[in-house]
């Protein structure tokens, strides 16, 4: 993930997941303190991970930002409905405001 290794020059630690049942496992897993979440992962959605962890008890309160090409406003509408904390369009992003985001997120 070109976003991984801009986080970690910006002196991030970044634990990154191969799929969506990988990312779901080391949800619950690992510790961590935000999540950027793809929406379209192989093995499992991102909507499902977002909804697995905002009904945990230990994590619902965790920020999740969620990153995506899709600008559909119904899928906008299900991730803020589903407690996403953030929605950022792949396409119309840049490596920096990632860090800016994150940075916002983690204060």
């Amino acid at each position: 993930m070109v976003y991984a290794e801009v986080l970690r020059e910006a002196g991030y630690r970044v634990l990154e997941a191969n799929d969506g049942v990988d990312g779901l496992k080391r949800a619950f897993d690992d510790e961590w303190d935000l999540m950027l979440l793809d929406i379209m992962l192989p093995g499992e959605d991102g909507l499902h991970i977002l909804r697995a962890v905002k009904e945990n008890v230990r994590l619902k309160f965790k920020p999740v930002i969620l990153l995506t090409n899709l600008g559909h406003e119904s899928i906008i509408n299900e991730a803020f409905k589903t407690s996403a904390d953030g929605y950022l369009i792949k396409s119309q992003i840049t490596p920096d405001r990632i860090v800016t985001e994150v940075g916002q997120f983690l204060k």
